[in-house]
């Protein structure tokens, strides 16, 4: 089974490793298991760690045609800003944790494993984790990955997205929307429904076939959710039909759909969509025509300046916590890495390092 996921870089991977080498030492016998590359208040930042991350980058280089020479040379250029991420993303999880946003995180992520479920078909979470093994994915790695993922944009959403949203009054408000017209325009809508034919275990002239009966079938007047329940591969979600998809803007479409359903009228079928994993057959339900009179919503026009302004609103921020944090970088990467912190003032020289606890580091020591 081919799961329609997708696999973030791991970054992290956590500071407690117990290895059978440490398990088998005797007491009070260091065991290095791990080299630390940045302290990051009482956290750290791990060389495998690094590895990983490295190596994520690496394969998306070779899935986009380099060589695996050329991909690893690539990111070891980048290998200072690669560590500098990894900061941030320790400092954001660190974040997340003292707002409480831990069990909101972990219902997120479930919510996300069970759509991941339902979309191919399985109805738990152990049969999925299972499916998941067979396709050579581990499925506490990809829990982890959404959980990573997650809290740092729930962080970013409460202390950056939501006070910048409000924080703009009326005058500023219209002042945009006028030097913006062309954002505030209606464009066109569609409301679509799908039968999808997959091309899993399927020789695909087969599948071609199929589509292209259903289309007649659909054209001579078959009701179209009565097949999409009989032959659809991809299982409605949210408890709508089984051949409901939902309404979107024309412009936000992908290109290839957008170009499928362009000339159709309500009520019309398209072609055979032929697509990676398979044949979409499209109906439109509805179209609703756009306008092209600019209409103030006083939310469209507060979402549209936060998206104009939250990059750089969320780069200040992780600059504020990089200023507020106790980090310290090894020395065999600090020169490097330091100056892409930007810290003012240094925090290695003015924050104390947080208190270590009993046993806090054990089994991850830095190289001498």
């Amino acid at each position: 089974m081919k799961f329609k996921i997708t696999i973030f870089a791991l970054f992290f991977l956590t500071a407690f490793v117990i290895s059978p080498a440490l398990a088998q030492a005797q007491e009070g016998e260091p065991v290095v298991v791990d080299e630390v590359i940045a302290q990051v208040n009482d956290g750290v930042v791990t060389l495998s760690q690094l590895k990983k991350e490295m190596k994520e980058r690496a394969d998306t280089l070779k899935q986009n045609g380099m060589s695996e020479q050329q991909a690893n040379s690539e990111v070891q250029k980048h290998k200072p800003e690669l560590i500098a991420t990894l900061v941030n993303e320790q400092l954001l999880l660190q974040k997340g944790k003292e707002q409480d946003l831990t069990d909101r995180v972990e219902a997120e992520v479930n919510k996300r494993m069970l759509d991941v479920a339902k979309d191919n078909g399985v109805n738990s979470m152990e049969k999925l984790c299972e499916a998941m093994a067979q396709s050579g994915l581990i499925c506490e790695d990809i829990r982890r990955t959404m959980r990573i993922e997650i809290m740092k944009q729930a962080v970013f959403e409460s202390e950056v997205d939501s006070k910048l949203f409000f924080s703009y009054n009326q005058d500023e408000l219209h002042k945009y929307f006028d030097a913006h017209h062309n954002n505030f325009l209606k464009p066109e809508s569609v409301e679509l429904s799908e039968i999808f034919l997959g091309l899993a275990g399927k020789q695909e002239a087969d599948v071609k076939a199929r589509a292209t009966q259903l289309v007649t079938q659909l054209r001579g007047g078959a009701d179209f959710c009565t097949l999409a329940a009989a032959y659809t591969d991809r299982p409605a979600s949210g408890g709508q039909k089984p051949c409901k998809v939902g309404l979107f803007q024309v412009p936000d479409l992908r290109p290839d759909i957008a170009g499928a359903v362009k000339n159709i009228n309500a009520g019309g079928v398209s072609e055979p969509l032929k697509t990676d994993e398979g044949y979409q057959i499209l109906r439109v339900d509805a179209r609703n025509a756009g306008s092209n009179t600019p209409t103030f919503n006083e939310n469209s026009v507060r979402e549209a300046i936060t998206r104009e302004r939250s990059g750089k609103a969320r780069e200040d921020y992780l600059q504020e916590l990089r200023n507020d944090a106790y980090i310290k970088i090894a020395d065999s990467y600090q020169d490097s890495v330091q100056p892409l912190l930007k810290i003012v003032p240094p925090a290695a020289v003015t924050k104390r390092a947080p208190e270590k606890k009993k046993g806090k580091l054990l089994g991850i020591l830095p190289r001498p």
